[in-house]
């Protein structure tokens, strides 16, 4: 990877214009990763950057370090092709939503992923599927390149490795840990961190809340599924990982599903798993993911969904 890294500055050296984005409804591995990237290019390369999302970015990311830097592809004018695009942390292709037509049409397209892809779509991958977050991936780079790393930078990849390992409870090597130490000797605080995140509005505590009470226990309670219709949708904040983690947290359950009506016959998928591989499941349903932690968008109704999702592991997990 040390060796795509280099040929990574090399493009970065020789390119005048870039931009970045990660996965629609950024979470905080993908938000923060691109903010973190973009700050260090200009910090070490003095070259122009754009950072672009599609989607909704949780009211609990609103006061990350240079939140305003991101703009919603829609409000940004783009006359020129940019020399380098960026995709950082987005799985999937159709994960990236809206910034795809800008990145397609740049000179030169590299992604930076911590997801198993079977289609790729740059032309120079580092990619590490074993690393905890994407941001352990940026932070290899800092390394490799001995860039100069300020504090907001610091606190940007700390953010991203909190809340996508649920604050280490998922981690798969020291890498997280290592890093996370060492961005504790560069100046950042975690309990401030994850204060920082304490933000969200009532009425999307009260959904998650809500949301996990009526769930539906199956199969003597090793799946759980919970729902939020379309007329609660509008006041979840993110994607449902608070639900996610509360349903974990019940004894006897194995694996947790969460639906969303996003909008009529389009639901949004996220399952999770204790200890079993579920990511198999999310393929049959058109997604992907990580082993114990997968989604999809289906083109369904929610009843249908969670008929085919419950099918599934009957079939195959339980």
């Amino acid at each position: 990877m040390d060796e795509k890294i280099l040929e990574f500055f090399e493009k970065v050296k020789n390119a005048k214009t870039i931009v970045l984005a990660g996965h629609k409804n950024p979470d905080g591995d993908s938000l923060c990763s691109v903010l973190a990237l973009a700050h260090l290019l200009e910090l070490n390369f003095d070259v122009e950057t754009v950072c672009l999302y599609d989607g909704n970015i949780p009211d609990s990311l609103d006061n990350v370090p240079l939140r305003k830097r991101i703009r919603y592809y829609e409000r940004v004018e783009i006359v020129d092709d940019f020399d380098l695009a960026i995709v950082m942390d987005y799985g999937n292709p159709v994960h990236i939503g809206g910034p795809r037509n800008a990145i397609d049409r740049a000179k030169f397209i590299i992604e930076i992923d911590h997801h198993k892809n079977d289609a790729p779509i740059g032309q120079l991958c580092i990619d590490d599927d074993m690393a905890a977050a994407t941001a352990v991936i940026v932070y290899r780079m800092i390394q490799v390149g001995n860039l100069k790393m300020d504090l907001q930078t610091a606190n940007l990849l700390a953010l991203a490795i909190l809340t996508d390992t649920g604050n280490f409870k998922f981690v798969r090597d020291s890498r997280a840990f290592s890093v996370m130490a060492d961005l504790v000797d560069a100046g950042i605080n975690v309990r401030n961190l994850i204060e920082l995140m304490n933000n969200k509005p009532r009425k999307a505590v009260q959904l998650e809340a809500r949301t996990a009470a009526e769930a539906e226990f199956l199969f003597n309670g090793r799946l759980v599924v919970a729902t939020i219709s379309k007329k609660d949708y509008k006041h979840l904040d993110g994607r449902g990982e608070i639900v996610l983690n509360l349903l974990g947290q019940i004894q006897g359950v194995e694996y947790i599903v969460l639906l969303k009506e996003q909008k009529p016959d389009q639901i949004g998928l996220s399952i999770r798993s204790r200890k079993n591989p579920i990511n198999q499941i999310a393929v049959a349903m058109g997604g992907g993911g990580h082993e114990r932690a997968a989604g999809a968008v289906v083109r369904d109704t929610l009843e249908n969904v969670r008929k085919r999702v419950v099918d599934l592991f009957k079939k195959d997990a339980l």
